[in-house]
């Protein structure tokens, strides 16, 4: 045995199924041990890609998506998918080669210092400098990993360590996985707690990613309807309450005064249950720093001059919640039907209209949501189009569509859904992108068609880079250097194996989508929006009293 074939043993025994990434010269003896393993390896196209895949394998298991990378610029390209794991807080373990530990004294081809270059976007950063320490590394990285807040893990192997045979005492089994209990609340918060709660006439729930993270969606729906309590959530909570329950306000985090911001406004204390700053920051929804905010979560709450707690009940969510829940009279519906209502009108009123052309954003969203059942699932990237999802593409439960809102790295999408398909073969899975996004990580639609994955890919198409010309338009009047050119994407889809679609007219996107997941293999909808709308809604959201 040597080094790489107990490195192997040990991600096996972390539970691990599958590595995403792309061989180099320096993971020769890694790759190899793979092969003996029940280790599946996927083969990406670029490092990026393969990062993204375990960060959305990560966050929709609960258990550390590994990638696997050469030394380099192997390593370097891993970073955009490790940094948005590890603000995003989804559990990722990620593995580069690196030259042999005798030239790392010296200048030496491709040699870079990763532990440096790791070091602020993640939450450890190792080096396996010898095989004995192997258990210990891999346990510790995927402890790390894995405990709350999650995150992202760098491992660097060397490639004489990897090669080096180890004599059968220098064999250690890998060490049992363990994770550490969470704690349960304080009855003396609990009852803290209750005291400011029960003080509220306007009390709001805001749910965010940690409830996700910890399964705690049950707890808080049996809380909110308890007690009568309205439920706004972050982006990355969608579907924690059902956005079909009238205690649902959909989301906060579109930046300008939405109609469940104007709701938030109004509230006087807040219940934030499962909520990391990176969501959505305090000042943007406490400006004034007038609520009174009782703190529900695994971990302390952070300092910010706009969160200042008036109580932290911290340990296991879902008993802080009922614990809460038991010694308190359920609350006046008429605060939390005027709250829902004020957001569901507002949201109708955006959706009435007849279909145009090109598609305004709010027909996609109502067709893409109809096409669905409730457990399938959406991937979304990051641009325009992810403001409209995230306000406006109703969910009935947590992890149906995923957002990168921490980090929101561009190009996530198709990587991150051929992860949802890997983990969820029965279930529909839908890229959501721009085409500002897609041509970022498009390569990984061979690894798609190479897989047989009957993923949908739908192409939000503006021929731009819509949210900064957005946001230009707002601040100057006019764009700059936001427009490109694009591919025929539908002949670009064919040329990969996948099927191809382009939408032409304002009748054909349901038929469409309806054919391509019936392709039983990769399909790209090429779908003309409007996003003139962009402007249209942000001057109606100024008029709304």
């Amino acid at each position: 045995m040597n080094a790489a074939d107990l490195l192997i043993r040990c991600l096996e025994h972390e539970g691990v199924e599958v590595i995403f990434g792309i061989p180099g010269e320096e993971t020769l003896d890694v790759m190899d041990s793979i092969l003996g393993s029940r280790i599946r390896f996927v083969t990406t196209r670029h490092e990026q890609g393969a990062a993204f895949m375990a960060d959305v394998y990560g966050r929709l298991s609960g258990k550390a998506g590994v990638c696997l990378s050469t030394l380099g610029p192997g390593a370097t390209n891993l970073m955009t998918g490790v940094a948005d794991a590890n603000l995003d807080h989804a559990p990722l373990v990620a593995i580069s080669g690196q030259v042999s530990t005798e030239r790392k004294h010296a200048q030496s081809h491709q040699y870079i210092d990763l532990q440096a270059l790791f070091k602020p976007i993640t939450k450890w950063n190792g080096v396996i400098a010898t095989p004995t320490m192997i258990p210990e590394a891999v346990r510790k990285a995927f402890k790390t990993a894995e405990t709350e807040k999650p995150g992202a893990i760098h491992l660097e192997v060397p490639e004489d360590v990897a090669a080096e045979r180890l004599r059968e005492s220098e064999v250690f089994p890998p060490l049992r996985v363990q994770s550490p209990r969470v704690p349960e609340p304080s009855s003396v918060q609990v009852k803290r707690a209750i005291a400011v709660l029960s003080g509220a006439k306007r009390p709001l729930l805001l749910a965010g990613n940690g409830v996700v993270r910890r399964r705690a969606d049950e707890a808080v729906r049996r809380f909110a309807r308890g007690l009568n309590i309205p439920v706004v959530h972050t982006f990355m909570g969608k579907g924690i309450v059902p956005d079909s329950d009238p205690l649902s306000l959909y989301t906060i985090g579109f930046p300008g005064r939405d109609y469940a911001a104007r709701v938030v406004e109004q509230a006087d204390v807040v219940v934030a249950v499962g909520y990391d700053f990176v969501e959505y920051a305090p000042c943007l929804w406490n400006p004034n720093r007038d609520k009174r905010i009782v703190h529900v979560d695994v971990s302390p709450a952070d300092v910010d001059a706009h969160y200042v707690v008036d109580v932290g009940v911290l340990g296991d969510v879902g008993q802080a919640l009922d614990r809460m829940a038991d010694g308190m009279a359920t609350f006046e519906p008429l605060w939390a039907e005027r709250g829902r209502e004020a957001v569901a009108s507002g949201l109708r009123s955006e959706y009435a209209g007849t279909p145009g052309w090109p598609l305004r954003p709010q027909q996609v969203i109502q067709e893409l949501r109809s096409a669905l059942a409730q457990d399938d699932l959406v991937v979304c990237d990051v641009g325009a189009h992810k403001l409209w999802m995230a306000r406006m593409f109703p969910c009935q439960a947590p992890n149906t569509c995923i957002i990168s809102n921490g980090f929101a790295a561009m190009g996530i999408a198709l990587p991150g859904a051929v992860a949802a398909q890997l983990l969820f073969p029965s279930r529909r899975v839908v890229a959501v992108t721009g085409d500002g996004g897609f041509l970022m990580n498009s390569q990984e639609l061979e690894t798609a068609v190479r897989l047989q994955l009957p993923l949908v890919i739908l192409v939000w198409r503006d021929d731009g880079y819509g949210v900064i010309r957005w946001k230009q338009m707002l601040r100057f009047g006019r764009t700059s250097s936001v427009e490109f050119d694009n591919p025929d994407l539908v002949a670009y889809a064919r040329a990969f194996g996948a099927a191809g679609f382009r939408v032409e007219g304002p009748s054909e996107l349901t038929p469409i989508l309806q054919e391509a997941f019936k392709a039983n293999r990769p399909a790209v909808i090429d779908c003309p929006v409007d996003y003139g709308e962009n402007l249209r809604m942000t001057e109606h959201l100024k008029r709304v009293p």
